[in-house]
């Protein structure tokens, strides 16, 4: 474990993936509303670094989509948390196969801030992720 591993820590500890969290830090109501919607630092550096060197999960802790774009080709999942409160053992429960992960989007996830707003059936509706984009799995059983 590292809060801001760089690529050689990555590689020398030799993993076969990682679990990467980034996101904004929780709030209600005025911090939601700012126009800023990319992930803070060093959010953006840490997956450049560590989904760069290994297989990675990124779980994004925000209360409204972000902007990802730049580094989704990185990733090998991504989980949208959304702001879960205190308790992250839901999460992690179905990152690690004790449940079955079931996940849809609400709104529609946009590539660039210059797209907003976006809605389905604008004539520029191009997003990142459409409304509705998500998964189903099984709980994984095993020893």
């Amino acid at each position: 474990f590292n809060e801001e591993p760089d690529t050689n820590f990555v590689q020398s500890s030799k993993f076969d993936y990682a679990v990467v969290v980034v996101g904004e830090n929780t709030y209600a109501e005025v911090y939601g509303d700012s126009s800023n919607l990319t992930i803070p630092d060093p959010g953006p550096s840490i997956i450049q670094n560590v989904c760069g060197a290994v297989k990675c999960v990124v779980v994004i802790i925000s209360g409204r989509p972000v902007v990802i774009e730049p580094y989704v080709e990185k990733m090998d999942a991504i989980v949208a948390a959304w702001l879960p409160g205190t308790e992250g053992q839901g999460v992690a429960d179905v990152l690690f196969g004790d449940y079955g992960f079931t996940g849809k989007l609400a709104r529609t996830w946009f590539k660039r801030v210059d797209q907003l707003p976006m809605n389905v059936g604008d004539p520029h509706y191009d997003p990142l992720f459409p409304f509705g984009f998500g998964i189903t799995t099984q709980a994984v059983k095993g020893n």
